[in-house]
């Protein structure tokens, strides 16, 4: 049994120019311990099928999905403070921009104890050595005075760490992370990026890497599923996606890495048709060709 599966899953949003179909019948299967790369441009809907998958979408998306099952159990079919109970706790994200996920009016103590106070039993005392301990975890200097500080106090890297230290605090069975590197020099990526995959292989967790960086992707992932404006181009583990990718789109994306450049002039991605049978996620979907 899978941890996460999620079958021909779609989302359509309400507009003021009519309905926009965002997601169009994609596939996701995690398992225990796997790290699950979701790649694409951006506008691909990779950050809207996991918002679908927490049940953070406004009033005006339609979610719809044949199967949408973690550990056995239909997420579908579940009451809201059952579901809340689940997200949160065994199923928790790691939003982009964390200045701006986290809240300017609390202290980051404060935020972190707020998880612990919803989804543990632990008393006041436990839960603010269990913050220390988060804090001191997620390699935050001075974890004792810091308990006290506001996000605006601490650096963009800082405010990463504890946005995963408020992620990883009931020890999730499922970690989302949401282009966890964004805006981050490169030494602080590095550092981010050893942190979850540190994190994922000590807890035994199922990681998705949201991301549209081809060297993460390399780096941390098992497998991979490249995705384009809503639909499932290809799905493949990653050795086999860098050395022999299937799907012309893929090829179009590699193919425009800054190492793969010949001539003064880097190669671009074509806008491919969307005229392929939607949610295969086997390779099989058909573009146009990459330009160059």
């Amino acid at each position: 049994m899978s941890l996460l599966e999620i079958r021909n899953l779609s989302v359509e949003f309400d507009t003021a120019s009519g309905p926009f179909r965002a997601l169009a019948g994609v596939d996701y299967t995690v398992e225990a311990g796997e790290v699950l790369a979701i790649v694409g441009e951006s506008g691909s809907g990779k950050s809207v099928a996991m918002l679908a998958l927490m049940g953070l979408l406004p009033d005006t998306a339609t979610v719809t999905a044949d199967k949408m099952t973690f550990e056995g159990t239909d997420l579908r079919s579940l009451s809201a403070a059952r579901r809340r109970k689940v997200i949160g706790k065994d199923i928790s994200m790691i939003f982009q921009e964390p200045i701006a996920s986290l809240n300017p009016c609390f202290t980051v103590g404060f935020q972190l104890d707020e998880a612990l106070k919803t989804h543990t039993k632990l008393d006041r005392r436990q839960r603010r050595d269990r913050v220390i301990e988060l804090l001191t975890a997620v390699g935050i200097p001075e974890p004792e005075r810091r308990v006290g500080a506001f996000p605006h106090q601490m650096s963009g890297g800082q405010c990463q760490r504890v946005m995963i230290a408020i992620a990883t605090a009931c020890n999730p069975k499922l970690l989302i992370a949401d282009e966890p590197t964004t805006a981050l020099d490169v030494t602080i990526q590095k550092q981010i990026l050893d942190l979850l995959t540190g994190l994922q292989r000590n807890h035994g967790m199922g990681l998705i890497m949201i991301t549209h960086d081809m060297g993460v992707v390399a780096e941390t992932a098992d497998r991979v599923v490249v995705q384009y404006q809503g639909r499932q181009m290809e799905t493949a583990d990653v050795l086999t996606l860098f050395e022999n990718p299937s799907n012309p789109y893929t090829k179009a994306l590699l193919s425009a890495l800054p190492e793969n450049a010949t001539g003064d002039r880097l190669p671009t991605v074509a806008d491919f048709a969307r005229d392929f049978t939607p949610g295969t996620g086997n390779g099989a979907d058909t573009g146009r060709e990459a330009r160059s």
